[in-house]
């Protein structure tokens, strides 16, 4: 089992639970974090919805380090399941822009399902 996280623009959630549902993965879990990356945060409120409305050339480069609200989606799926997970997070969220996102998978050595008590993949069923 692998946990897969993907942290993603704010307005591409609905798009990405649909694509992860058609698929065949409908547990998420959804969190709002603000965070940056190595550009220290992107100039200009716009920015997130339209990365072409801002230039961000080398000018910019002094920016101040600023948080850019986005989301965080969790999932936990079976190895095999992963590229297609991947896949759908990446063709969801893709613009070609800075802050597209970042999406990290991690091994998961087991998990309990707390109602029935099943463990394992019968767990993810």
């Amino acid at each position: 089992m692998k946990e897969v996280i993907a942290i993603i623009r704010r307005h591409r959630l609905q798009e990405t639970k649909a694509g992860l549902l058609g698929i065949g993965i409908p547990a998420l879990t959804m969190v709002s974090v603000e965070g940056r990356g190595k550009q220290k945060g992107l100039p200009g409120w716009n920015y997130e919805l339209d990365p072409a409305l801002t230039d961000i050339g080398e000018k910019n480069t002094g920016v101040s380090m600023r948080f850019v609200p986005k989301r965080m989606l969790y999932t936990v799926v079976k190895d095999e399941d992963v590229p297609k997970v991947v896949e759908t997070i990446i063709r969801t969220n893709q613009s070609g822009h800075i802050g597209d996102g970042k999406i990290f998978v991690c091994p998961v050595e087991d998990t309990v399902r707390v109602r029935t008590g099943e463990s394992g993949e019968r767990a993810l069923k």
